[in-house]
């Protein structure tokens, strides 16, 4: 398998990722093909789109062995299922599967195609295997069963936003970092009101405290 290509997104490090793609239909990220790829032909057409597939790596789970259980945080990290019926990225083989808004295809002078998407769960510079185009009537199946995931498990926070610390993130990204925040980054299985979290978002560290449904901001520095 080869890399193809690299997404750039805010999130630097896995904390506060949302936890499935188009979950924060805000974020913002750019897809930038290797030197062997960038080939405008490549991506011929795929501006007629208005989603696409992204098959990538869990570049931060590779491991040399594996499990046949994992814990998934959606059930409070305490109730073991199979690998294969979760998304955990602790796989046999570490491999993301990612649906995304196609935003525009844009030719770069030096950089070749390069991809502009929103919606994406993806880590900075996390290595992208394929791109496939998303095709409604055979990609979606609204009477589909999810098992322990057939109902939606994200629930909006309050957000307490100081605007002396609001005024320090750039305007392009207001929107994104209050939607993360707003749908929780935290474990799902950790819920202690006076712990102080840290998450790093677009070239800054937030930190945040969560009391019931309402998050509030400490410090962005």
């Amino acid at each position: 398998m080869k890399t193809i290509a690299h997404i750039h997104t805010d999130f630097p490090t896995k904390f506060g990722i949302p936890r499935q793609s188009g979950i924060v239909a805000s974020l913002q990220g750019k897809i930038v093909f290797e030197p062997e790829y960038r080939n405008a032909d490549a991506v011929r057409g795929l501006e007629d789109f208005s989603h696409i597939w992204l098959l990538w790596e869990f570049s931060e789970a590779v491991r040399d062995s594996w499990s046949p259980t994992v814990r998934p945080p959606r059930l409070g990290g305490n109730v073991r299922k199979g690998v294969f019926a979760t998304r955990s990225p602790f796989r046999p083989n570490p491999i993301g599967l990612s649906s995304v808004r196609l935003e525009k295809v844009d030719i770069d002078p030096q950089l070749g195609p390069v991809l502009y998407v929103s919606g994406a769960d993806l880590m900075d510079g996390t290595p992208i295997y394929d791109i496939k185009p998303y095709i409604a009537y055979t990609d979606s199946h609204p009477d589909a069963v999810s098992g322990f995931a057939s109902t939606p498990a994200e629930y909006l926070l309050d957000v307490d936003f100081p605007e002396e610390l609001l005024i320090k993130v750039a305007e392009n990204q207001r929107e994104s970092l209050l939607d993360v925040l707003a749908h929780d980054p935290r474990p799902q299985y950790q819920d202690d009101p006076k712990r102080v979290y840290g998450m790093e978002f677009g070239g800054m560290e937030v930190k945040f405290k969560v009391e019931g449904m309402l998050l509030h901001v400490v410090s962005v520095v």
